[in-house]
């Protein structure tokens, strides 16, 4: 049976509202982005995680013309912006970057976290990681990672280290060498970065495990004395510097890194176009210039490959805060 001009119109009509109707966002993904994007940092202005998000977004306006707002939302360990994206309309419109904190260490460290951080979230790309700087002050009898695990052992009531509070990647780095290297220490929480960096140059404290901006400038200064970096790698910005793994202690590594996530339910074609957006900024020279000058490594890969990541990173993080036995409200 034949059909007329009428009802073929009729039915492609009601097909193409069907299609729509089973993709809400198809319509949207067509012209995406068709607004600024914004990208929430969960930490202040002018911080690491702020730096590394502006960049990005620098990167990947001058090479596709798309505008971002940047959208700082410190609190509570980043957990209240990464909980603002993990709310949001999953649309490509709202993204975040998150970090081994709130993505990592937070689901375990908070009882009551209010996402969950492998089921609210749609991994998009790592963008960047950094390892922590063990220092110790300039004229400290610790020359080697090798005294600073011997002293540990030897002192009674074990070394003091430093850190930017409980929780923290530098405090839960720490914990994590502890248990490889079997000493203990007595940690010292700060409230920031710059006192904990002010306590040890005055003595007060013997270690600290630092993020490379917090100490570079110090180390080159000859107030502090870098003596190993947590990654499996050596730093560019600080060559001289041995890895823990060199150190003696095989596969130890513990970077503070850094990834683009958007709602859970953003579509795939959405989340491939943001992954490619940030592989291209990621592969540009200047990029990788101004990383490696804040001591940070650009890393990039497919969503699938963050997934997996995220996923054992969860694992191996809280597995450290349960044996630090730290717990925040």
């Amino acid at each position: 049976m034949k059909l007329s001009m009428g009802k073929r119109s009729l039915l492609s009509a009601a097909a193409a509202a069907l299609l729509a109707a089973a993709s809400p966002f198809a319509a949207a993904q067509a012209g995406w982005p068709d607004q600024p994007i914004r990208l929430v940092v969960p930490f202040p202005p002018a911080g690491g995680t702020d730096t590394i998000a502006r960049l990005i977004a620098e990167k990947i306006t001058a090479a596709r013309n798309w505008a971002f707002v940047i959208d700082n939302r410190p609190g509570a360990g980043g957990n209240i912006g990464l909980d603002m994206v993990a709310k949001a309309k999953p649309d490509g419109d709202t993204i975040g970057l998150g970090q081994t904190s709130n993505l990592a260490i937070n689901p375990t460290l908070y009882p009551k976290l209010p996402y969950n951080a492998l089921k609210d979230f749609v991994p998009v790309a790592l963008i960047a990681g950094q390892p922590m700087v063990v220092v110790v002050k300039a004229g400290s009898p610790y020359n080697t990672l090798g005294d600073l695990v011997a002293a540990g052992k030897a002192k009674s009531g074990g070394l003091s280290m430093a850190s930017p509070g409980s929780g923290t990647v530098g405090h839960l780095a720490g914990e994590l060498f502890a248990q490889r290297a079997g000493f203990k220490f007595l940690h010292v929480p700060y409230k920031g970065a710059a006192p904990a960096v002010t306590d040890l140059i005055g003595g007060q404290v013997d270690f600290y495990l630092a993020t490379p901006q917090a100490v570079i400038p110090l180390v080159k200064g000859g107030k502090l004395r870098a003596i190993a970096v947590t990654s499996i790698k050596r730093v560019p910005v600080l060559p001289e510097v041995p890895t823990v793994d060199e150190s003696g202690y095989k596969g130890f590594e513990a970077n503070d890194w850094k990834g683009l996530v958007a709602p859970a339910g953003t579509s795939p074609e959405i989340v491939k176009r943001l992954n490619a957006a940030a592989e291209q900024a990621l592969a540009q020279p200047d990029t990788v210039a101004r990383l490696l000058a804040d001591g940070s490594v650009p890393l990039g890969g497919s969503p699938e490959a963050f997934a997996r990541f995220l996923q054992s990173e969860n694992a191996r993080w809280g597995d450290a805060v349960r044996k630090a036995g730290v717990k925040l409200d």
